[in-house]
């Protein structure tokens, strides 16, 4: 068990996992069951990247030497303010005779687990990285345990589009999920032009839900509205929940996209008694969340969308192919990092 699970990468403190665990041994040398990626570009989370762009004023070196010195010093991509890190792309070097993942030397592949818990080297500096965007183009390598999941790259999709679906690719199968567990129920997706709201969106529709979205400025609101893919839309500030509530009312399910802090008291105000709220912002305080149902006497249910669903990256993948729309808002945004 602890070789499949990465204990042995664990330096400090003994006895967690590797995603709890403050410092990773990064080091190239594979164990039995264990893959090593040769690094070409990573994929910072939305959350990971705003707070430290918002920290340096979005001063492009600064944040380049912050996510280095992160790096460095935990030997994964691990924000220690947000808690969350991102995921990768790269080319299969190395795989262990032990591995159970179906992967071979020169696969181009996306990792499906987050960066706090990848044992990550960085050698070139990233140097082809001005740091002003959420994608990094970096050189080293990566280590995968025998519990990771990983995806081998689609031929019909640019790397950066691949990698921008895959970041995400948890939250749609699951809205997909939940929502067949109701009857032509309502769902809101709090920040529905950012990738994981625009994906939860596009399978809420096809499982054969009402949408309604919010977006903070008048320009998401107009590049949603091309797109189809909400019913509704709204602009609204996702920290007010009485403005979330006036704008959205009260709907069967609710989806947490936005990757701002303060958004659990609207999304449990505009989520109907028996409903259900998906939170999948990294953003989201859990604390707050319990509290604030509570608090509310909100009789909801809570899911914490863990960014792993059978079958996901294949799911989300799918509906970038179907959806033209879903694929345009995608290109725009890798574009634009």
């Amino acid at each position: 068990m602890s070789g499949s699970v990465g204990l042995a990468r664990v330096l400090e403190p003994a006895g967690v996992l590797p995603q709890a665990a403050w410092r990773l041994d990064a080091s190239p040398e594979i164990g039995p069951d264990e893959v090593r990626i040769r690094v070409q570009r990573l994929n910072l989370d939305a959350a990971s990247y705003r707070q430290l762009a918002q920290k340096h004023a979005g001063d492009g070196a600064a944040i380049r030497a912050e996510v280095l010195a992160i790096v460095g010093d935990r030997g994964k991509m691990h924000n220690p303010v947000t808690g969350s890190g991102g995921m990768l792309i790269g080319v299969v070097e190395e795989v262990g005779p032990e591995s159970p993942l179906q992967v071979k030397p020169g696969d181009r592949v996306a990792t499906l687990v987050s960066l706090t818990l990848t044992p990550l080297r960085i050698t070139d500096g990233l140097r082809d990285w001005d740091g002003l965007g959420e994608q990094v183009p970096a050189d080293g390598t990566a280590i995968l345990f025998g519990r990771s999941i990983v995806g081998v790259l689609p031929d019909d999709m640019a790397p950066e589009l691949a990698l921008a679906v895959y970041d995400v690719c948890g939250a749609p199968a699951l809205v997909d999920r939940v929502v067949r567990q109701y009857s032509a129920p309502t769902v809101l997706v709090l920040g529905g032009a950012g990738k994981s709201g625009s994906l939860s969106l596009a399978a809420a529709k096809r499982a054969g839900a009402r949408t309604t979205a919010i977006v903070v400025s008048a320009a998401e609101r107009d590049a949603l509205q091309r797109t189809g893919l909400a019913d509704e839309i709204a602009i609204a500030d996702a920290r007010n929940p009485v403005a979330v509530f006036d704008a959205a009312g009260a709907n069967d399910i609710t989806v947490v996209c936005v990757d701002v802090p303060g958004c659990e008291h609207g999304a449990i105000l505009a989520t109907a008694p028996g409903g259900t709220v998906i939170f999948f912002s990294m953003a989201t305080s859990f604390s707050a969340a319990a509290l604030g149902a509570e608090g509310l006497a909100a009789d909801v249910t809570m899911l914490v969308g863990n960014g792993y669903v059978p079958g996901h990256a294949a799911f989300a993948v799918d509906l970038v192919r179907t959806v033209p729309a879903v694929r345009a808002l995608f290109e725009a945004r890798v574009a634009g990092d």
